[in-house]
């Protein structure tokens, strides 16, 4: 069996439902200031968030609804500029509390922490969105807590590839046998998994109905992460254990 050394945390939809009040609506305020009648609604952001990273998700959005814009020679400049306006947009909803964490996370971190378990991200978000979240909701020093945070660019490729996992865990100098990835999304899981982690699956609002095979656990919607999935991950020794890949990880831990 593997020791659990370490935890390495998602963060938008896993640490907090960040995706449909918080950055949906940071696009659309950034697309206004650069003068684009572009609108994401709820239904549509939901599809476009199968594109992860969110320079990434402007520009398949330009290519596949607005070409006249993608075809622009400043398209790029354009681009960087959208980004930068809507992680300004975002950061302030964050900093006046709006995007609280999801239920049980705040404690579930602290018990880690405490417990002497190494913490860390791993996520296609821009890093600045990271820590004035680890800030805001678990106070100042929290971003300290993570002794590695992988975000943004740092990585060529983004989830689902496994690069950013394989980023961190090079820092964090751990084998993947002694870490526990947790997610909350088909992509996540699969980075998670090509990279060799175990993987414990926590759906939010957007990702309810996605195919979570080779989940370690997947929770129920209702379900609050707590530290006792840290004792279940213990005791199961390997991919053994893992819900096969050809059947959906359907029968959820009970609370």
């Amino acid at each position: 069996m593997n020791r659990l050394h370490a935890l390495i945390f998602d963060v938008d939809g896993t640490l907090a439902e960040t995706e449909r009040d918080g950055h949906r609506p940071a696009f659309n305020a950034a697309f206004a200031d650069c003068g684009l009648d572009w609108h994401w609604d709820e239904k549509l952001y939901g599809e476009l968030l199968a594109v992860t990273g969110g320079k990434e998700r402007i520009r398949h959005y330009a290519e596949h609804h607005d070409p006249a814009c993608a075809a622009r020679h400043d398209f790029a400049a354009l681009v960087k500029q959208m980004h930068t306006a809507k992680t300004a947009h975002y950061l302030q909803r964050v900093a006046v509390g709006q995007l609280p964490l999801r239920p049980g996370v705040a404690e579930l971190i602290a018990a880690a922490h405490s417990a002497g378990l190494r913490l860390a991200i791993a996520t296609t978000t821009s890093p600045e969105n990271v820590t004035a979240l680890l800030r805001a909701s678990l106070g100042p020093d929290a971003p300290g807590w993570f002794e590695v945070i992988g975000a943004g660019d740092c990585v060529p490729n983004k989830k689902p590839a496994p690069d950013i996992y394989h980023w961190v865990l090079t820092r964090l100098k751990l084998p993947a046998a002694n870490c526990l990835a947790i997610e909350d999304s088909e992509n996540g899981l699969q980075a998670a998994l090509t990279a060799s982690l175990r993987c414990l699956v926590t759906p939010g609002e957007y990702t309810a109905n996605q195919d979570f095979s080779g989940a370690l656990q997947v929770l129920g919607q209702q379900e609050i992460l707590t530290v006792k999935y840290l004792d279940q991950a213990k005791a199961i020794p390997d991919s053994k254990n893992r819900a096969s890949p050809n059947h959906p990880a359907s029968s959820y831990v009970s609370a």
